[in-house]
């Protein structure tokens, strides 16, 4: 069966599409009444839901076609809601898919005091569906469509492209401007804002000045954090003192005590910080306290839209201000045809006038640029009728008058441009706030939750999702942010300007709603329609306002909610009845009971996830198996009062990441639907549910971990090296588990374990040599190794892997011969670390056509141990890019001890970059 589309407003749409199919199935053969009503709604329904999806390509619909639709929409909601209270009074669930489900189903319909209520509201159902229609005919909606309006073919790429620093333009100059400008002064404290309009790549620029000077290994305290329009300031200088390593502590969360800390942490140190996207004077003065201004030279570089914030910033300490430019035709250019065309001189003649026109409109803001560029790459139809048609989109004034509106409109256009596919999980991203960095797997858990993603029959709707994040990259919808060892994108976020689009967007079509304080609470549960989905980013300020009251109706519709920030508020769980999706984040350091019993009544329940540090005790139900559609269970916190035993009978649960120092559930074997579990109890566990664990045949990913003092047993050691070579399936593996004595049971793995591994990390499970059964391991591309021996033997076992790509090797004790890293050795490495505390530079040659693919190698020692040596054959790396050298251990040592090992290990490698044919960058940290 083909995928089905899924946009804005069809999101609600086919689920309901799809619960109306079952009740024509087999299992309610017997309800005749029922059965004949849904099969009426289901026909009338999929008419509307065709002329919906022409609705959603039009730019601007008529006012009565798009009231009509906005009808239709909420129709749709409160319609898939009676349908699930009819399913869920029915009381279906696991045990009643047995045989003989139809005759109990029967025998309950007529226990049920609520028939004759079901019977009439499916009626009622049924009447506003006919009025629907009789409004489409008697308005005549369907003359108002126009479906080539705004339709744009597109071709669908996974995977991503993805922006590398190499690749940005016009940006040399104005690094290496402040860059020098930062390092020639001697000033305490040096301060640079750089200010300029929205979408001219200030944080781009900022981030690269941050990169090249931390580099330069020269700062031990370095940190980048974003401010936005309504910063927290507890949640923002608490997350700075996390980045800039402030020892954790039972701490005060008042913002004069955090400061205080950060002062005395900074204090007598150089330290490198951004602080990125700076609205107003009044933040910054409660930000610039934080830096004490000692004698070695502090760098604080700030990016703000508005000038007055950017002098400000700089008044006090004499500092920098660098006004960004638009860029100049030529670097416009590059920019916009290596988006397009992967390269200037690969423009078709019949595009160049055109392409001209259009970069003219984007005014030289990178921003606009790289979105036209994206849209018009991603475009399957490229004709030059496509290209005319997107620049007159672009208006006439931008280039000469750039304004917010006209780089909105900009944005505007690549979001009429996207497949409706996407546009319901481009519009979930208002769910996060401003600047927050959104992991992937979360967002593309969230939207398979939603119902946003659909896919052929057997299809993993979790791969189709990643294509889906992919291709919002792809498109510069959202922004790339961290990637994982094999060069994917694991993390985004959505720049200010586009996110300002998705919450209009999302008010438009009544997606989401977003409130950042009480009064915006009450407003919305007065507007026309009622919540949908609800994201509280409240700041701090007490538990609630005198007088607010949220009515129940105004969050029984709620199909998804989030809550951030510091506020203490919560509204009860039990007002939400048909909760799909619930993310609860709480700032560390509080010393609070978060009740969260409420959620074992949440029928629909899919996603839920719950994140907390250190003080914050969460209280969750006894029972959960009620929950009979949840698939992601992830509760992140330090501390529960009990965790349901019952979770191993959810029927649904793909993904278990249990709380800190919490065993392995009662009857783990139980959870034959299980594809993620993370544990970090073992020592907890039961040998019987350690037993278990390789029961679980449809395991994926399984991260095990020990908590401190907890060691497993030698029992326990035997029943997981038991478990772990009977799970078959196993991608990603990471075992951090400490033992009762040295033990070797790993290394003897029968034969041919774990044949489908992808990423194996053991840095935690301590080996004499490198086990032989890796070397079996044909489909690995990450591997994490900690050995006490290391010889030129143990290093052909991981060497003859055709699909490594990153390896990582800790080594206890230094081998008195080289360790030769032989020719043909790692075909596909393109990343290796050597570490350990004595000198990991020493002892290793690499021959000729060894890592012919190698980008980065990485060496990490302890301080006093480096004898001055380098490895022996580094040139041979042909393809070598990136040498990083790592000295630990530098706690007692003076300054100038520190800087004078810099200089001789900057020095040493620096010659043998010099005599590499590809010069390699040499970057030296500590």
């Amino acid at each position: 069966m083909a995928a089905e589309i899924v946009s804005a407003t069809s999101g609600v749409m086919n689920p309901l599409l799809g619960k109306l199919t079952a009740l024509l199935g087999e299992e309610y053969k017997k309800l005749t009444g029922v059965r004949k009503q849904a099969s009426f709604l289901k026909d009338e329904l999929s008419a509307m839901k065709a002329l919906l999806d022409k609705l959603e390509l039009m730019d601007e619909p008529d006012p009565l076609a798009k009231d009509w639709r906005d009808h239709v929409r909420e129709m749709s909601y409160d319609m898939e809601n009676c349908i699930d209270d009819f399913i869920h009074d029915l009381g279906v669930g696991v045990a009643d898919a047995k045989v003989g489900f139809v005759r109990k189903t029967a025998q309950r319909l007529r226990r049920l005091g609520r028939r004759h209520k079901i019977a009439d509201r499916i009626e009622e159902l049924k009447g506003l569906a006919l009025k629907a229609n009789e409004r489409r005919l008697r308005y005549k909606i369907d003359e108002y469509i126009n479906p080539a309006s705004g339709a744009v073919p597109v071709d669908p790429r996974v995977p991503a492209i993805y922006k590398e620093a190499a690749g940005l333009v016009g940006i040399d100059g104005p690094r290496e401007e402040i860059v020098n400008w930062l390092t020639a002064s001697v000033r305490k404290l040096n301060v640079v804002s750089i200010v300029g309009f929205g979408g001219l790549g200030k944080t781009t620029l900022a981030k690269q000045v941050y990169d090249k000077i931390r580099g330069q290994g020269q700062f031990g305290c370095t940190a980048f954090v974003s401010v936005s329009q309504r910063p927290d300031m507890t949640s923002l200088l608490s997350g700075l003192e996390l980045k800039l390593g402030v020892e954790e502590s039972r701490r005060a969360h008042e913002v004069p005590d955090i400061i205080d800390r950060l002062r005395e942490h900074l204090k007598n140190k150089r330290y490198l910080i951004v602080v990125d996207d700076l609205w107003d004077q009044s933040a910054w003065d409660t930000i610039s306290c934080v830096f004490a201004e000692g004698g070695n030279g502090g760098i604080v570089i700030v990016t703000t839209r508005l000038d007055d914030v950017a002098c400000g910033a700089c008044h006090d300490h004499h500092g920098y201000i660098y006004r960004m430019k638009p860029l100049v035709n030529e670097d416009s250019k590059r920019l916009f045809f290596s988006r397009v065309f992967r390269s200037e001189d690969a423009c078709p003649p019949q595009f160049q006038e055109v392409s001209a026109q259009i970069l003219k409109k984007c005014g030289g803001l990178p921003l606009a640029i790289i979105t036209i560029a994206s849209l018009l790459g991603s475009r399957q139809a490229r004709s030059r009728s496509d290209w005319e048609s997107i620049k007159d989109s672009l208006g006439t004034n931008f280039a000469a008058y750039p304004t917010l509106e006209g780089m909105k409109n900009i944005l505007n256009l690549s979001y009429l441009n996207l497949p409706l596919r996407l546009r319901a999980c481009f519009l979930y991203l208002g769910m996060y706030p401003e600047d927050r960095e959104i992991m992937r797997v979360d967002l593309t858990r969230q939207w398979v939750a939603e119902g946003f993603v659909s896919g052929p029959d057997g299809a993993d709707l979790e791969e189709v999702a990643k294509s889906y994040f992919n291709e919002l990259i792809n498109r510069s919808m959202i922004q790339p942010g961290e990637e994982n060892m094999y060069g994917e994108v694991h993390s985004c976020r959505v720049h200010d300007l586009m996110l300002d689009l998705i919450l209009s967007k999302c008010t438009e079509n009544n997606f989401l709603s977003a409130a950042h304080g009480y009064e915006e609470m009450e407003r919305m549960h007065g507007g026309n329609y009622k919540v949908r989905r609800l994201s509280l980013n409240l700041s701090a300020g007490g538990a609630a306002i005198p007088g607010l009251t949220v009515p129940a109706t105004g969050l029984s519709q709620v199909r998804s909610y989030a809550r951030f920030g510091d506020s203490k508020y919560t509204p009860p769980l039990c007002r939400f009845k048909y909760l799909r999706v619930l993310v609860f984040e709480f700032p560390e350091y509080w010393d609070i009971t978060i009740d969260l019993t409420g959620i074992g009544h949440l029928f629909l329940l899919r996603y839920l996830k719950v994140s907390a540090g250190g003080g914050v005790d969460i209280d969750l139900p006894v029972e959960v198996k009620g929950l009979v559609h949840l698939e992601t269970l992830e509760i992140s916190c330090d501390s529960v009062q009990s965790f349901p035993s019952d979770v191993v009978c959810l029927p649904n649960l793909f993904r278990l990441i249990l709380p800190y120092e919490t065993g392995l559930p009662e009857g783990t074997r139980n959870m034959k639907s299980i594809r993620t579990l993370n544990c970090s109890g073992m020592g907890e566990s039961s040998v019987e549910d350690i037993k278990g664990l390789g029961e679980l045949t449809t395991l994926r990913e399984l991260e095990l971990y020990t908590s401190y003092g907890c060691d497993l047993t030698e029992d326990g050691v035997d029943a997981l090296v038991s478990s772990v070579g009977k799970l078959r399936g196993l991608k990603r593996l990471r075992l951090c588990c400490e033992r009762e004595g040295y033990d070797d049971q790993l290394e003897s793995l029968p034969d041919h374990p774990l044949p489908r591994i992808e990423v194996l990390d053991l840095t935690w499970w301590q080996f004499l040599r490198v086990p032989q059964w890796i070397g079996g391991l044909r489909c690995l591309q990450a591997l994490y190794l900690l050995t006490v021996q290391f010889s030129s033997e143990d290093v052909r076992v991981p060497g003859m892997l055709p699909s490594l790509v990153h390896a990582f090797f800790r080594v206890v004790d230094i081998p008195q011969d080289k360790v030769v890293v032989g020719t043909g050795l790692f075909p596909a490495l393109e990343r290796v670390e050597f570490t350990s505390y004595k000198d990991a530079t020493e002892f290793l040659r690499f021959e000729a056509g060894a890592m012919p693919k190698l980008r980065t190698l990485a060496l990490w020692f302890g301080l006093g141990r480096w004898g001055g040596a380098t490895p022996v054959g580094i040139h041979n790396l042909l393809a070598l890019q990136q040498i990083d050298v790592r000295v630990s251990g530098i706690y007692k040592e003076t300054r100038e001890q520190c800087e004078q090992l810099r200089r001789d290990v900057e020095s040493a490698f620096g010659d043998v970059s010099r005599a590499h044919p590809a010069r390699p960058t040499v970057s030296v940290a500590y």
